[in-house]
């Protein structure tokens, strides 16, 4: 029986445990490149004993940002921050991981600590403002609540040249030296709304049918697919809900994730669509929200799975794959909050050597330490005296 801590295999890749740190947007890039921010940030969830660490999405084109602040992939001179970040994160033990994406019509954005609209959210900047730019769509359809400026609807030949910034991006992420590569069909981004009837009203080859609106999923993949190596997982984040009668449907999600698998994906990270904020009972702070139908996609589809959303609990965490309900735990504020979560959870779940995640050198002091065991600077783990 698997728990939170036994390795895991895919493709040519073994991650040491089942522990990953989830994609997280930091605001904090220059013209898209990674710096000594990022070898920082990430480098020390490596060192905290993460299996598999991303850093955010990272877009495939200059208008793919989110925000101004915005990581990307999108030019050869960006491949060395990303070649640091790889370096860092291996010799710290964990894997480096990738998500490549495009933001779509939620783009060309403030980074919100820098100020919000009136409603309280995030701040779009309009086409013609000197750092904004026009942000595209499957349909001319702005996302709304704050996001109203009016989007381009892509052509197919636009289509086509997003795909090859996918391949491109790819063969960048390669030779910086990531080995694990996520597409970002999710949150409401470009893929999801090619994916939502919400957002994709379509009347040619990409719109209409659930087959026709996974077609931009399925082209990309294949794009991907074609220069990214064998031994390396590809794998998917997916919007596979809108919470909305008019969106996507749940059943829709096991139909695309099939034909995916067909198509060389080879695990499922399973999310939301956020294709609108018009949602019908979000389950936010129910623990776990997400595991059922993530463990339909195993069940059913045949292909591992993992997925977020409030699993920071490491009884949790442990559980979820002890009954193999999923196959990886993706966190994103338990890693931003705390760099060292897998040493904790080692801790709290009694593990007989927490320390094993940690570098070499550091975990020779940190089994070694003579005095009062809680004060090394961790929780106290069950048992010890507070």
């Amino acid at each position: 029986m698997p728990d939170l801590f036994s390795p895991f295999t895919l493709k040519g890749v073994t991650l040491r445990n089942r522990i990953v740190m989830s994609p997280m947007t930091m605001y904090n890039s220059v013209d898209g490149k990674l710096d000594d921010y990022h070898v920082s940030y990430l480098g020390a969830r490596a060192a905290g004993g993460f299996g598999l660490v991303f850093g955010e999405q990272m877009a495939i084109t200059p208008d793919g940002r989110t925000t101004t602040s915005c990581a990307g992939i999108w030019d050869d001179a960006q491949i060395e921050g990303h070649a640091r970040v790889c370096a860092i994160v291996e010799r710290m033990g964990g894997v480096p991981a990738i998500q490549l994406g495009h933001t779509g019509r939620k783009g060309s954005e403030l980074p919100p600590h820098k100020g919000t609209n009136e409603r309280g959210t995030w701040r779009q900047l309009p086409p013609d403002h000197e750092h904004g730019w026009e942000c595209v769509a499957p349909s001319a359809i702005p996302y709304g609540n704050g996001h109203d400026f009016p989007v381009r609807e892509l052509s197919v030949e636009d289509i086509k040249a997003l795909h090859r910034s996918y391949a491109d991006a790819a063969r960048r992420a390669r030779d910086a030296g990531y080995k694990w590569l996520e597409m970002h069909y999710a949150h409401g981004y470009l893929g999801a709304s090619f994916f939502s009837p919400l957002a994709n009203q379509r009347t040619d080859q990409y719109g209409g049918s659930v087959e026709n609106r996974m077609r931009f999923h399925l082209e990309a993949l294949d794009a991907v697919r074609a220069v990214w190596p064998e031994e390396y997982p590809l794998t998917m984040r997916l919007g596979s809900d809108d919470l909305n009668a008019k969106g996507v449907q749940f059943e829709d999600s096991l139909l695309a994730i099939r034909a995916m698998k067909d198509h060389g994906l080879d695990l499922a990270d399973l999310s939301l669509g956020f294709n609108t904020d018009d949602m019908t009972d979000p389950p936010f702070n129910e623990v776990g929200f997400m595991l059922k139908r993530a463990n339909r996609v195993r069940e059913e589809v045949g292909i591992p799975v993992g997925t977020s959303w409030n699993l920071g609990v490491p009884g949790t965490a442990d559980r979820v794959i002890r009954e193999e309900l999923i196959d990886l735990v993706f966190l994103g504020r338990p890693a931003l909050a705390n760099p060292h979560w897998p040493v904790w959870a080692a801790r709290e779940l009694q593990h007989n050597d927490p320390f094993h995640l940690v570098p070499q050198d550091w975990a020779w002091w940190l089994r070694n330490f003579r005095g009062h065991g809680p004060s090394i600077g961790l929780p106290p783990a069950k048992g010890e005296a507070a």
